[in-house]
């Protein structure tokens, strides 16, 4: 790996640090990063990049670096929003918003691109080529924010784009990633069943919305199992059931909430196709009516193959070839998927559990090992250099 990115790395770590702490004390929901956003922005004019701001109609920011040449354009993105969740840690950088934290790793996620932005700024002079720095919100809920960046042109006249995502499964000095189907597709369902309530007592003259779910619960288990090709790995699960108020009332109302993860378009449309016909027979053979809502969410996360070799190769040159790895399939979703069904790029992971560092990604103890802040800047600084074919 170069020399001065590690060096320089080493030396703006502290300031890395203190910024994901000043995150994760701050968060902010999707579609409502405003305040995340200005302080984005303060930051990136600071470096003296060209700054945009408000990019899709919400909060998204992008700075562009212009480098001493003409060459290629590469994006680097990270995810700059926060999630529904109480802060459980006793650490004195939880968050201060009741109910709101980040805890996924998108502070990180920010800290480390702004990192590479302030590190890769200084060195303009000597880089071939153009370098957007996107900072997306709204990542964590349908239809997310890469979507309406797209459709804003964020990707116009982009050659390749690349994003990390701090990942605590995967142990801190390692990263993963390969080419081709790396993370699933994430769709959802909400399901209302409409039956006829009644007496506990009297269940002959009902028609109970709960037995309904209970079988529905039951036959969308043999989508997996009987229709879909069981080599090629998939999930329904129904996350939510919710039906009645009283121990001897039959309900007339249920509602079902699920999930459908694949890794293909084939395997997609035929989950879905089969969760629509078995909730319409089901509901069908105890008279019940419903009505069925069926999102198309982020599609499956594809990597392009020779980006993803560059990537991986600058990944070995930061933590060295033991600590790479490809990962098997992950059944998590990352709207960053939407950018690579437009232009080549890849998505990689870099690992950040270990002592201290747990918990779950989602969980109300979440937390990451901070060192891998610094291991995600050197590979971010490490790819675009190596892409736009620069050598310092």
């Amino acid at each position: 790996m170069n020399t001065y990115i590690k060096d320089r790395t080493a030396e703006i770590y502290p300031e890395m640090v203190a910024w994901r702490r000043y995150l994760h004390q701050h968060p902010e929901l999707s579609y409502q990063e405003q305040a995340t956003s200005r302080w984005i922005e303060e930051k990136l004019i600071s470096f003296g990049l060209e700054v945009q701001v408000g990019v899709g109609g919400g909060y998204g920011i992008t700075a562009l670096l212009k480098g001493n040449g003409i060459g290629p354009t590469v994006a680097l993105r990270a995810d700059i929003d926060a999630l529904p969740i109480q802060d459980e840690k006793g650490c004195d950088y939880s968050s201060t918003v009741p109910g709101v934290m980040h805890a996924c790793g998108h502070d990180g996620h920010t800290a480390a691109l702004l990192g590479a932005a302030k590190l890769l700024s200084e060195i303009k002079d000597k880089i071939t080529g153009t370098i957007k720095f996107i900072f997306q919100p709204a990542e964590e809920v349908t239809p997310g924010g890469a979507k309406t960046m797209i459709e804003a042109g964020v990707l116009t006249d982009v050659d390749a784009i690349y994003g990390i995502h701090l990942w605590t499964p995967f142990p801190l000095g390692t990263a993963s990633t390969k080419a081709g189907a790396l993370m699933a597709a994430a769709d959802e369902f909400e399901l209302e069943i409409r039956g006829k309530g009644g007496h506990g007592g009297f269940p002959h003259v009902t028609i109970d919305s709960l037995l309904v779910s209970a079988h529905l619960v039951v036959n969308l288990q043999t989508i997996v199992s009987r229709s879909l090709n069981p080599v090629v790995p998939s999930v329904v699960t129904v996350g939510s059931l919710s039906a009645g108020q009283g121990y001897n009332v039959i309900a007339d109302r249920a509602t079902l909430k699920g999930t459908v993860r694949s890794f293909d378009e084939t395997t997609r449309l035929l989950a879905r196709k089969r969760v629509e016909e078995i909730i319409d027979h089901t509901c069908a053979m105890f008279g019940a009516d419903y009505t069925l809502d069926y999102k198309m969410g982020y599609p499956p996360l594809i990597n392009h193959p020779a980006e993803t070799k560059i990537f991986a190769e600058a990944a070995c040159e930061v933590i060295g070839a033991a600590g790479f790895n490809e990962p098997e399939l992950i059944m998590a979703a990352e709207d960053f998927a939407h950018y690579l069904t437009v232009i080549p790029g890849s998505f990689l992971f870099v690992g950040a559990g270990g002592e201290g560092a747990e918990y779950a990604h989602h969980h109300p103890m979440f937390d990451l090992k901070e060192e891998a802040i610094g291991s995600a800047t050197r590979i971010l600084c490490t790819v675009a250099l190596k892409r736009l074919g620069c050598r310092l």
